[in-house]
């Protein structure tokens, strides 16, 4: 076992090594480097083709061996609440971190990138009906084919519900179901050796695109949205997580420090959701509560992408010298939530949203958004990074709220006495539901009515 955790990691050196070759080609043969993207792309898809079956799976278990279906109930508003309400606080402290520093007024726009910023518009809008009727898929398969997350998420709900209101008839299939959910996470442990060539690509064809002059002119947004970010994480949800749980934010985000790493070197939280998922229940957080947030999270919980959007669109309207005022700045980012619903995951989706956002609100604004294209990778970094932390205390704090969190199992977790084994997720990770045995009171007590009624 302890091999195991060595091979795991070199894996994660090799990642680190592999940013560093990746920056080092990008400068120094930029052309050769920006060919390099294919690599950073079929990793990342690779990555996405596991998250349908993983959602799956883990809400049917997670649902499906709940006896009662007002507690998953209880679980999804409470996430919800929670999700709305962040979102919100993440809005305006965008609004007034953008409003504060001004930073597009000194830009000017050329021709080429208001053809760039015209460009991303194309197709990005999308109105809340459209939303809300394509969480339906067209079939009872289709939300795997498409890669759709709510879709899945829907389904994933259906069929766990049915399996709870078929009771014992419905055991055998919940079984087959973590017996798929080993082979997916053995599939995806397969896929993570990858890693480092996917990192390398991805980093080395951002800087030989990007190169350092664009990164000069747009430092002042891109700094500022990494400082706003990171105050938002440690000063917003750690006084959050330290009130509600009694956790703390720093040793929560160094338990998840191999998640970040594989975040930063493909700017895709996407990459890491299946980890999140079986980290979360190696805390201590229940199966259900893991199961319906981080999915729910990853496209209604969008806390860098509220503050990316809102910082964004204040940055082009200066850029392009036609500033919002206060209700524009309002009716159109909020309007943006909305619209970014299922975008938190997937790379270089928060400017689709952006420009969409300005097309409908603000047609004139939208050739400015080609000003943000070249930083546009770099700002997805912090996006991702922010989405993914916050998914990861809202999964926490839901858990401690619906008492569904065993608080000494995350107290020796996060102390480093019960360290996270790599082997869990291909070996361990997902026990047959019959064979396990929930460390929560209420459903320890229903686990012993069944296997009494069964003679067991």
């Amino acid at each position: 076992m302890a091999a195991q955790r060595d091979r795991t990691h070199y894996l994660y050196l090799a990642v680190i090594g592999a940013v560093v070759l990746g920056i080092t080609v990008g400068f120094v043969a930029p052309g050769v480097a920006v060919e390099l993207k294919p690599l950073g792309t079929g990793f990342v898809n690779l990555i996405k083709m596991m998250i349908s079956p993983i959602i799956f799976c883990t809400i049917v278990l997670g649902v499906g061996s709940v006896r009662k279906a007002a507690k998953v109930g209880a679980v999804g508003g409470l996430a919800l609440g929670y999700f709305l309400v962040m979102s919100t606080v993440a809005l305006a402290i965008g609004l007034v971190v953008g409003n504060l520093l001004e930073p597009g007024s000194s830009l000017h726009l050329t021709k080429e990138v208001a053809e760039a910023g015209a460009k991303q518009a194309d197709g990005a809008a999308e109105s809340t009906a459209d939303f809300l009727l394509g969480i339906i898929p067209k079939t009872l398969v289709s939300a795997f084919t498409e890669g759709e997350v709510l879709q899945t998420l829907l389904v994933a709900l259906l069929a766990g519900f049915a399996l709870q209101a078929m009771g014992k008839a419905g055991e055998p299939v919940l079984r087959g179901i973590g017996h798929i959910q080993r082979l997916v996470f053995r599939i995806l442990g397969m896929i993570m050796w990858a890693a480092p060539v996917g990192a390398f690509g991805a980093i080395a064809a951002v800087v030989g695109a990007t190169g350092v002059d664009a990164l000069k002119s747009l430092a002042v947004i891109m700094i500022g949205f990494y400082v706003t970010c990171a105050l938002f994480v440690f000063v917003v949800l750690g006084a959050l997580l330290r009130l509600v749980a009694g956790v703390s934010i720093l040793a929560l985000l160094k338990y998840l420090g191999r998640e970040f790493l594989l975040i930063l070197s493909t700017s895709s939280s996407e990459s890491a959701l299946p980890r999140l998922i079986a980290k979360m229940e190696h805390l201590g957080v229940s199966k259900p509560v893991v199961g319906i947030t981080v999915p729910t999270g990853y496209s209604f919980n969008l806390d860098g992408t509220a503050i990316y959007l809102t910082m964004a669109s204040l940055f082009v309207a200066e850029a392009m010298g036609n500033p919002l005022s206060l209700s524009e700045q309002i009716g159109l980012l909020v309007f943006m939530i909305i619209a970014s619903k299922g975008a938190a995951g997937v790379t270089g989706a928060g400017l689709a949203t952006l420009a969409g956002g300005l097309q409908s609100h603000r047609p004139e604004l939208v050739d400015g958004v080609g000003l943000i294209v070249g930083i546009d990778r770099f700002m997805s970094e912090a996006r991702a990074l922010t989405n993914f932390a916050g998914n990861a205390v809202a999964t926490v704090l839901v858990g401690t709220w619906t008492k569904e969190i065993d608080r000494a199992r995350v107290s020796e977790v996060l102390a480093g006495k019960v360290p996270f084994d790599e082997k869990t997720l291909v070996d361990d990770h997902a026990p047959a539901p019959a064979e396990e045995e929930s460390s929560f009171p209420d459903q320890r007590a229903e686990d012993g009515e069944e296997k009494a009624r069964a003679g067991v």
